[in-house]
């Protein structure tokens, strides 16, 4: 059953509030507003404290002459007693009232940490990498693919034969033509080893 917090309303003359100076619940509770006189209207207002773990399902309320209402307040315990302040307004300010309330941890809420139990062994470290490992590693981010191969031997090729006829030729115009050459192969390749 969920515990409740009676507040009387209007019991010692109009607008009057009569509550506990404290209150200390363990989950969800109820506010009691019993009206003792005429229609008021009541504001309710948990503080930053106690709205961490606590809201109310709504702040303003009218309770008619000699009759009762209850507004219920959910809770989130935490693992430690959390505290603060519930205000009570009647009257549009007329009149107000503080109760301290101490949400209290919930039988099943834990303080601290579940500790698995893998983390009592030490992680396993992979084995360093031999000098060869590393080494084809090392190759095998400098050297192309094997789908590329062909594509470096052929401008290989052409780097060849262009060398073997600027060395034969001593012509300006060979020289520029066979520049031009190298240049469109070398591009050319590039851009096929792109893909």
């Amino acid at each position: 059953m969920t515990e409740s917090l009676r507040v009387e309303l209007n019991g010692d003359g109009l607008h009057a509030i009569d509550a506990p100076p404290s209150f200390s619940v363990a989950g969800a509770f109820d506010v009691l507003l019993a009206n003792t006189g005429q229609a008021v209207h009541v504001h309710l207002h948990l503080d930053d404290d106690l709205s961490r773990v606590a809201r109310l399902d709504a702040g303003n309320h009218y309770v008619q002459g000699d009759e009762s209402q209850r507004v219920h307040v959910s809770t989130s315990p935490k693992s430690e007693p959390v505290s603060g302040k519930l205000k009570i307004v009647t009257g549009y300010g007329a009149e107000t009232s503080y109760i301290d309330v101490t949400i209290e941890p919930t039988p099943g809420t834990k303080a601290g940490v579940d500790v698995d139990e893998t983390l009592s062994k030490p992680p396993k470290r992979e084995p360093e990498p031999s000098l060869t490992e590393e080494l084809a590693e090392t190759i095998d981010g400098v050297l192309p693919s094997r789908g590329a191969l062909p594509i470096v031997g052929l401008l290989l090729l052409v780097l060849a034969v262009a060398g073997v006829i600027l060395s034969a030729v001593q012509s300006t115009a060979v020289v520029l033509s066979v520049g031009v050459v190298l240049g469109a192969a070398t591009v050319g390749a590039v851009f096929l080893l792109r893909k």
